[in-house]
């Protein structure tokens, strides 16, 4: 570890100019989908080159892979999309999860029919089957329901709580509300099902949603679930509407509820993040002066709030003159406010400043963990000294600091910003040997890299390598995909993961839409741009038939 500020700040003192450093900090989505694709999928036949040309010659770069590299990923199988019986492991390896997911991987028109299919097929329902299942088909509502009502069809088993909960929420995720309510209602019957844990799932997904009134009206009925309407379901509720953007909403409920629901300290630093969070700073202070009214004291949380919104506003006199604040009232910084601070003058490549902070904070008997670390290597990265990013995370097992998936994704992204294709995929070989289980934000940047560097096989490898460590697709991914193989003109790879957004019951968003076709016109591609328009209409009539019922 670099034990001094002395030794940290030369690190950075070189005045050589380096490549400009975007970290990718969003959450960049997944596909689940990949085991139905090979490295070379077979084309349905809407897509052509043209109607008039030949296809071009397919890119040199589409089948390399890095010598290094090339025995893992060629030890995955890849499941053939043309071709949904093939094998997606070999007999020996292959779990009862992976055979069951062959089955669902066909396409569906509803839950009922993915049941069907999977009624006589010999398997035996079990909480730990459905379990996994459910979370391998978290972003795919329709087999998801299938596994469950399949299960539940079956003599002698009967779901969780925890089951029915998972189930709520994945249904919540794909809005589909009238299932989530007769779910509900269902769990209601069985007695002592229904708790906090559901409705919260319940109030969050409205919310997230953009169902506000919807949200506040299920906190209204909480207790026809035997559920209590008490400070805690209130702060649930508030932090949910401030979390999707609506702390006008949350603040409605609070001046609707407060005389009859007892407030916490808790309660007043919901709505103190929300207004922070929406740049409404006098509105944020005017919170806290309540919250002492109340008798509640600000406490580290209050004061990160603050200093969170001032580091987006890059004004950081004032986070200096609230970590100030913090210290005249005995309020001890915490290791996010530091994080936050150091983040946020790493983004703004005020590096010196950033490590400072670092140095500011062991002195203050402040121990480093994780997202210390992972802040760390983010400043160093976006500074462009990537070998002294990976000095970093190598010291953090030497100092006894366990390395998690926030660590090695920033570092990911580091390697994948500079185009590092090697280094940044011996990192994801690495998380697997570790047993750190990657998450929605590793794949994103690597995808993003192969898209950019027309890797093609190592994308279609990433794709299986996140299905098979249960990461559900969102519309994200999609979005990703669609945009990057467009840019770099490989339009039939995009109209492909198109129809499988499509497929899935998702909203395709009007930029990717319109990104494709004009790929499409200018290549000529009239049927697959025709086959495009179609797949759009349908998936904007579904959408308008869901909020309709």
């Amino acid at each position: 570890m670099l034990s001094s500020k002395f030794q940290i700040l030369k690190l950075l003192s070189h005045t050589r100019k380096t490549k400009p450093f975007i970290f990718l900090y969003h959450p960049l989505c997944t596909m689940t989908d990949s085991t139905q694709l090979t490295e070379s999928p077979e084309l349905p036949s809407w897509i052509k080159f043209s109607d008039t040309q030949n296809p071009s010659n397919p890119d040199s770069d589409d089948d390399f892979v890095i010598p290094s590299l090339a025995g893992w990923v060629d030890n995955h199988k890849f499941h053939d999309h043309s071709k949904v019986v093939k094998q997606m492991l070999s007999e020996n390896t292959e779990t009862q999860v992976d055979k069951i997911s062959k089955i669902l991987k066909n396409w569906y028109p509803s839950p009922d029919n993915a049941a069907e299919a999977l009624n006589g097929s010999g398997f035996i329902a079990s909480n730990s089957l459905v379990e996994q299942l459910l979370k391998r088909f978290s972003n795919d509502w329709v087999p998801a329901f299938g596994v469950f009502t399949w299960a539940k069809m079956q003599t002698g088993y009967r779901h969780s709580p925890e089951l029915y909960d998972s189930m709520v929420d994945i249904l919540g995720k794909a809005e589909q509300f009238h299932t989530v309510w007769e779910l509900v209602e269902e769990m209601n019957e069985l007695g002592g099902y229904v708790t906090l844990v559901t409705m919260s799932k319940v109030m969050r997904r409205l919310a997230k949603a953009g169902k506000y009134k919807e949200a506040i009206e299920a906190f209204r009925k909480i207790e026809m679930f035997g559920v209590s309407k008490d400070t805690t379901s209130m702060n649930v509720l508030m932090d949910a509407l401030v979390k999707e953007g609506s702390v006008e909403d949350a603040h409605d409920v609070f001046l609707t509820f407060k005389k009859v629901i007892p407030l916490s300290a808790h309660t007043f630093n919901v709505l103190i993040h929300g207004w922070c969070k929406a740049r409404k700073l006098d509105h944020a202070k005017k919170a806290m002066e309540d919250m002492e009214k109340h008798g509640f004291q600000p406490d580290v949380f209050s004061y990160t709030c603050f200093i969170g919104a001032y580091c987006r506003e890059k004004d950081f006199r004032k986070v200096d003159k609230i970590l100030e604040e913090m210290k005249d009232k005995g309020c001890r910084p915490s290791e996010v406010t530091y994080t936050i601070v150091m983040h946020a003058l790493g983004k703004a490549k005020r590096f010196n400043e950033a490590l400072e902070v670092y140095e500011k904070m062991k002195r203050n008997g402040c121990v480093p963990d994780a997202s210390i670390y992972s802040s760390l290597i983010f400043i160093l990265g976006k500074s462009g000294r990537l070998k002294d990013a990976r000095d970093i995370f190598e010291d953090m097992t030497k100092q006894g600091i366990s390395r998690d998936a926030l660590t090695y994704n920033t570092l990911i992204s580091c390697y994948c910003v500079h185009l590092q294709e090697e280094a940044a995929m011996k990192l994801l070989q690495q998380m697997e040997e570790d047993t750190c289980k990657p998450n929605l934000k590793t794949y994103g940047p690597l995808l993003k890299m192969c898209c950019q560097k027309k890797r093609m096989k190592v994308l279609y490898f990433l794709l299986d390598h996140m299905f098979r460590n249960d990461i559900s697709p969102e519309v994200g991914t999609y979005s990703l995909l669609v945009h990057g193989l467009c840019k770099n003109g490989k339009l039939e790879h995009a109209c492909l993961f198109f129809e499988q957004m499509v497929l899935k019951g998702m909203v395709p968003k009007d930029c990717t839409y319109k990104m494709l076709m004009e790929g499409l016109e200018g290549k000529s591609m009239t049927k697959a741009k025709e086959h495009i328009e179609n797949l759009m209409s349908r998936a904007q009539n579904n959408k308008a038939k869901e909020h309709i019922y």
